[in-house]
């Protein structure tokens, strides 16, 4: 039953009887055979099937996640009878949002593949939540303290933003000497589907909500920085996105005594999040380990 189960993770993990009978060089039919058995073991449906798509049922879900530690202790005890571990090696998916992606990850990737020339990875940068197990993704890179709990989650950076623009556009427009000043300027936007914008100020004990408004917004921050470089408005981005530009003169911090946010009381972490049911897999846990250091060497020691 243990191998059955192997082929059910499998499945669950590529998303699909052909991709999963790649990776463990089956026959489709075998792997569709062994999932009827498993089935039948079980008295239980454990996928929704149709000719577009493969999805979980709630049981099969819930057997995902309970059998996740079965599965990876076999692994573990088999390994260590055999004397070795797993050389990292195999397709790593990783989604990540546009301006981390470009800006953090992809200029350290080349290094990592270096280390590990039996990883590849699909990199796939993209503003907007992912299913790990419907979209084939093994890590997903996101802001803010992962809302479900059926992930698992690895930190990875402080995200702390504040606001900037250039001289010239300070220059040319009313001075900026409190949060409520910002009603009169215009603001590079994240759009996020709402009818107003809102930048939420603290400072001690008091608090402030500000609705901005701007003529240019973006779902990625990249598009938002060219803007305020070429004098378009006052942008709030991540504190690793402008610290360039600050250090360069090209931006100005506005209102640092202030800290600054896109939501109130919003998390100020990045974190990597991955399936939960299963520790992770041998490629998995060498890139988080890889960008944990990388990432710490390249930022954390220059916020303090």
């Amino acid at each position: 039953m243990l191998e059955k189960i192997k082929v059910f993770y499998q499945v669950v993990d590529s998303g699909s009887f052909s991709q999963a009978a790649q990776v463990l060089h089956m026959a489709p039919s075998s792997i569709a055979r062994n999932i009827d058995i498993l089935e039948q073991q079980l008295k239980t449906t454990l996928f929704k099937r149709s000719t577009r798509q493969l999805i979980l049922t709630e049981e099969g879900s819930y057997f995902y996640q309970q059998s996740g530690k079965l599965v990876e202790d076999a692994d573990t005890l088999l390994a260590e009878m055999r004397g070795s571990r797993d050389i990292p090696q195999g397709m790593l998916r990783i989604s990540v949002f546009e301006s981390f992606g470009n800006l953090c990850l992809a200029p350290i990737i080349p290094e990592f593949l270096q280390l590990y020339p039996n990883v590849q990875i699909t990199l796939e940068l993209e503003n907007k939540v992912v299913d790990l197990h419907r979209d084939n993704v093994d890590l997903a890179i996101r802001i803010g303290i992962p809302q479900d709990s059926g992930l698992k989650a690895r930190k990875l950076l402080n995200h702390p933003t504040l606001l900037a623009a250039s001289p010239r556009y300070l220059n040319q427009h009313s001075a900026i000497t409190q949060p409520s000043d910002l009603h009169e300027h215009n603001c590079l936007l994240i759009s996020q589907e709402r009818q107003v914008n809102h930048w939420y100020f603290s400072q001690g004990n008091t608090k402030q909500k500000v609705a901005v408004k701007g003529n240019f917004m973006s779902k990625g921050g990249s598009p938002l920085l060219t803007a305020a470089l070429k004098d378009a408005g006052v942008l709030l981005l991540s504190q690793w996105m402008v610290k360039p530009y600050l250090e360069s003169k090209q931006l100005v911090n506005i209102l640092p005594n202030w800290t600054v946010g896109h939501w109130d009381n919003g998390s100020g972490e990045i974190f990597a999040l991955y399936k939960s049911a299963q520790y992770p897999k041998p490629h998995i846990s060498a890139f988080l380990d890889f960008i944990v250091k990388k990432l710490a060497e390249n930022y954390l020691t220059d916020e303090g």
